[in-house]
């Protein structure tokens, strides 16, 4: 049976990687995406023109009615849900003592709020299919914590609680729910960085580089297809070079 999987913020970067490395796997995938059309379609076309299928879905997934509206297109679609990434994102990256509320409830709604919003909409048919595989992009900021990111590190964090409380709830069923805490990884946010606050990023990993975002794909295709991943649930596995070691 050809598996079904719906990837938020898939569009770019981590989520990007994530849709295409799925698809390679055999899944079906729905791309979703908040602005970029053009963005979400260049992924859809790299998957068919691999002869996968693909389909786009627009919409915020801090938005309830959004994400209700994006979980039945693809219902409608495939008439299926067994992989969801929670990856949608942003940062509003500010000192604390500069931090204005705006900067704070964006974060927190789009990803914290945001992946409850999703996984109680899939997780619904995922009871009914008696099967399926959660797997949240977390952070080592949500562990760590970092500097100018109070909002992003406590959003972060409850994605954890979150992904270990619903690990339990939903494991009778036969789905797994588990965590993806990435580090650095080379993307366009990080490309951002100047070469100073680089080079005290690179003396911190252990590994002395960057990750990539196949790096993060490829762990997270585990997660959504190995057979050795039965048996593991409630789980957040860092990816981060060494950076975070507990």
């Amino acid at each position: 049976m050809t598996k079904v999987a719906l990837v938020t913020g898939g569009s770019r970067g981590i989520g990007r990687s994530i849709c295409l490395a799925l698809a390679q796997r055999g899944a079906k995938v729905a791309v979703n995406y908040s602005s970029s059309v053009e963005a979400a379609q260049a992924v859809a076309k790299s998957i068919e023109s691999q002869g996968g299928e693909a389909i786009i879905c627009q919409g915020d997934v801090s938005v309830p009615d959004r994400v209700e509206e994006m979980v039945k297109q693809v219902m409608e679609q495939w008439g299926r849900i067994d992989i969801l990434v929670n990856n949608a994102g942003i940062t509003r990256d500010r000192l604390l003592l500069r931090m204005k509320l705006e900067d704070w409830q964006q974060v927190i709604d789009l990803n914290l709020t945001g992946v409850f919003l999703c996984t109680s909409a899939v997780s619904k048919i995922m009871l009914k299919q008696k099967s399926g595989r959660i797997i949240n992009i977390t952070s080592v900021s949500g562990i760590m914590g970092n500097a100018g990111q109070a909002n992003y590190s406590a959003a972060k964090a409850g994605v954890i609680g979150f992904t270990r409380s619903v690990a339990r709830e939903l494991a009778s069923r036969g789905i797994t729910v588990n965590g993806v805490a990435p580090g650095f990884i080379a993307t366009d946010m990080t490309a951002t960085l100047g070469e100073e606050i680089m080079k005290g990023v690179l003396q911190a990993i252990p590994l002395g580089r960057l990750g990539t975002v196949e790096e993060v794909a490829g762990l997270v295709e585990f997660l959504a297809f190995s057979e050795a991943a039965n048996y593991i649930t409630g789980q957040i596995f860092n990816i981060d070079g060494g950076m975070v070691m507990a």
